[in-house]
């Protein structure tokens, strides 16, 4: 799947005067604080089966809830149209702090403007900050954005992996605190990220990977995949307390090639390099590709494009000033994907991953979470499919990664 590029009259202008806004390259106007990323998720093209419910976007409001990490009190969300094939059009957009069942305090709703305006249309291929707003976010809390949509097509930029419940109703109800009887969905659509405008020591950790990252087998609204673990204890500490934990994580997705949702390859500059202070990056993805092989022949040519894979975005990271952090490939034996010659391809990555050299530090979770059986995860840490782990371990990885690593002093 690949981004859409062209831009068309008569957005051509609109997207030049917002490109200077993308890719998170605004600076904050004090030399106490800076932006950075609080919450972030992967878009890709929403596939059919995972469109928004009736009765669909079109002229009506969408509320989606987000845990974000570090807090401030001036924000910044980016809507993206990235993936998509049609232009996108929103009539308004608000954020509130959200309370039960959709419902938001009253007193917090915010609205934003984009250029200076409540409404706006993206191109395809492009995306959109908003115009900073003041908003006291707090550290670990959780955010409504809710969404006016107008006119929209089933060519649809969003994350169907959110395991958060999203609320639809129908007209513009932006403002509305209450929504009655909202339809459900646990998929969010067109937000990217929100950057906080805070303290100068702050910084974000960026992970890229496939569902292991984006949390299958955790729970629902219960913001516990192993990202999330991290988060809570990168905040609970005094020397990490303003790091921050960007999750991109997309179910099914592929270094190299194949897989759901851009290549963790294609997607890199987008992803990790556009967002606001990236220090480290954690790359936890190759399962997938691994699985993906066919033959035994092709077993050591897909490892080889693994570690070329790793090398690239290792190379683009160092030359932003980003550390990188190789996570090991998780046990899968027993699974859906064994087989002797992608057992072969997972020793050799994981291998180089180890003794290489290449990235600032290794997380071992391969090692963590292998049974006393070789290649075989721990029978209580997956989700019944000797894959995925379940929120057990999710918990257990989350726990085990060094806070010293992430220190910025």
């Amino acid at each position: 799947m690949r981004s859409v590029k062209r831009i068309y009259f008569p957005f051509l202008v609109f997207w030049i005067l917002t490109s200077c806004v993308s890719f998170g390259k605004t600076s904050s106007s004090t030399t106490n604080e800076n932006w950075v990323g609080t919450w972030a998720t992967a878009p890709q093209l929403v596939e059919p089966n995972n469109l928004p419910p009736a009765p669909g976007l079109s002229n009506n409001t969408l509320r989606q809830i987000v845990r974000v990490s570090v807090g401030g009190n001036k924000i910044r969300l980016r809507v993206s149209n990235m993936y998509s094939k049609d232009s996108l059009y929103v009539k308004s957009v608000t954020i509130a702090k959200p309370t039960q069942d959709g419902n938001v305090d009253a007193v917090s709703i915010t609205s934003l403007r984009f250029n200076g305006k409540s409404g706006f249309a993206i191109a395809p291929g492009s995306d959109i900050y908003c115009d900073p707003a003041q908003f006291d976010l707090q550290p670990n809390s959780f955010l409504a954005i809710t969404i006016c949509y107008g006119n929209t097509t089933q060519s649809i930029t969003g994350h169907p992996g959110s395991r958060t419940t999203s609320y639809l109703v129908p007209g513009e109800q932006t403002h509305d605190a209450v929504f009655n009887n909202p339809v459900k969905t646990d998929h969010w659509y067109s937000i990217m990220n929100i950057d906080v405008q805070a303290e100068k020591s702050s910084a974000a950790v960026a992970i890229i990977g496939n569902s292991i990252t984006d949390g299958r087998g955790s729970g629902t609204n219960k913001q516990n995949r192993w990202t999330d673990i991290l988060s809570q204890r990168l905040l609970a500490n005094d020397a990490t307390k303003n790091i921050s934990v960007l999750n991109f994580g997309i179910g099914g997705n592929c270094v190299v090639r194949g897989g759901l949702g851009p290549t963790a390859l294609a997607r890199f500059d987008y992803n990790i390099l556009g967002q606001s202070n990236v220090r480290w990056l954690i790359i936890l993805e190759g399962i997938n590709d691994i699985g993906g092989i066919k033959k035994p022949e092709d077993a050591p040519i897909r490892a080889k494009e693994l570690i070329e894979a790793y090398q690239v975005m290792i190379d683009k990271a160092h030359a932003k000033g980003i550390k990188v952090y190789g996570a090991t490939i998780l046990p899968f034996a027993k699974s859906f994907y064994d087989a002797p010659f992608r057992q072969d391809a997972w020793r050799t990555v994981n291998d180089w991953i180890r003794t290489s050299g290449k990235f600032d530090a290794v997380i071992d979770f391969d090692q963590l979470m292998e049974s006393d059986e070789a290649g075989v995860i721990l029978p209580d840490m997956h989700d019944n499919d000797h894959l995925h782990p379940n929120e057990a371990g999710y918990k257990r990885m989350g726990d085990f990664i060094n806070l010293d690593l992430f220190k910025t002093k």
